[in-house]
């Protein structure tokens, strides 16, 4: 896996430390960051997103909370990205 290490929150406490990684592969970025409580699962749930898209989270996710600091860590998205399927169908191809 080509991983490039992208930022960590240097406000954060030594063993707590919002981290932000990028899947060089993919596009995908991997964030180690604190647990969303669960007022603010909640929140997002009521919030929801699109119509028709369920509120729950399955067991195999999770939701976060990124401190605001660690947005200068996020890569810019440059013309001629595409993201989702098919960006990665595009990159195999």
């Amino acid at each position: 896996m080509a991983l490039r290490f992208l930022g960590i929150d240097p406000d954060s406490p030594t063993d707590e430390s919002p981290t932000i990684w990028l899947h060089e592969e993919t596009g995908d970025l991997l964030i180690q960051s604190y647990r969303a409580t669960e007022q603010e699962v909640n929140d997002c749930k009521e919030v929801g997103s699109i119509p028709g898209h369920s509120t729950d989270v399955p067991d195999h996710e999770t939701i976060i909370r990124l401190p605001a600091t660690m947005l200068d860590y996020l890569p810019a998205r440059r013309e001629g990205d595409v993201g989702g399927e098919a960006g990665r169908a595009a990159s195999s191809a």
